[in-house]
């Protein structure tokens, strides 16, 4: 699955702490989840795109191998 999870964070001006601080988790698993190697559950990607406010859909996409 891919996200856009870095670029909006850009656009805010966040690092993956202040990202992770705000939605309640570790700057590791920002960072794994920005590396697509971790896929977070349904309540933390809703809670990501609160922040950014985008739909979940704006900031994950479903790649053809998931």
């Amino acid at each position: 699955m891919k996200n856009t999870i870095k670029v909006e964070r850009a656009k805010l001006d966040l690092t993956q702490q202040d990202l992770a601080e705000r939605v309640g988790v570790s700057r590791q698993t920002i960072n794994s989840i920005e590396a697509d190697r971790y896929v977070p559950s349904t309540v933390l990607a809703i809670k990501i795109s609160e922040v950014f406010k985008v739909t979940v859909n704006e900031l994950f996409t479903l790649q053809k191998s998931d």
